[in-house]
């Protein structure tokens, strides 16, 4: 099972050809792609047509889902930035500790395209999709 950020969504619903959407569109209906409240919103937020909003909410929605926040996850992602933090390293996006958190927490690999997260694997442990 593995958790695809919405960077690669989102580039994946545009049409975008990255090494990431390759992977992807190779792992969807053979490995189990997750999705969470967090990435659900990011990416569908972005959408401005209805029927483009509602093609990507129905294949979306046949994912497993996995709620990804709470008190616990919280409380981690908080000391995760922190610790990022003291060891000079600023994450331009909150959301991104959260989701580099749960996948800490959850042992879930990321596949993700976003340079947010190459501090957290190195510092954190966070596991990735090379691709």
């Amino acid at each position: 099972m593995i958790l695809v950020d919405s960077s690669v969504w989102i580039d994946f619903f545009n049409g975008n050809e990255t090494a990431q959407t390759d992977w992807l569109d190779s792992l969807l209906g053979n490995i189990p792609v997750i999705i969470g409240d967090f990435i659900l919103t990011e990416v569908l937020q972005g959408f401005q047509s209805d029927k483009e909003f509602n093609i990507a909410k129905d294949l979306l929605l046949r994912l497993p889902f996995m709620p990804m926040g709470g008190q616990t996850l919280a409380l981690e992602s908080a000391m995760n930035y922190r610790l990022l933090r003291r060891k000079g390293v600023i994450v331009r996006k909150t959301i991104n500790v959260m989701i580099g958190t749960f996948c800490i927490h959850y042992q879930l690999p990321l596949l993700h395209d976003d340079r947010d997260f190459d501090p957290m694997v190195k510092l954190l442990g966070l596991e990735t999709i090379d691709t």
